[in-house]
């Protein structure tokens, strides 16, 4: 039977250039989310919103928090 490893140790540490981009990418991506989760929420009804435990007022507030997760 043949082994196949596909995980690769990491050496050393990573680039200021690498690093900045992981992180300019992990803030779109959080960015994107959040647009998302706030559009969403805004598509719904009043009635849709008190079912799930919202008003229209806590929308903004769930985004963010999405987005500093």
């Amino acid at each position: 039977m043949a082994a196949f490893d596909t995980s690769r140790p990491v050496y050393g540490s990573t680039s200021a250039v690498s690093s900045f981009i992981t992180r300019s990418i992990s803030a779109v991506v959080a960015w994107n989310d959040s647009r998302v989760t706030r559009s969403a929420l805004s598509s719904l009804s009043d009635r849709e919103l008190d079912d799930i435990g919202l008003v229209r007022g806590d929308i903004d507030a769930v985004a963010q928090t999405n987005f500093f997760r």
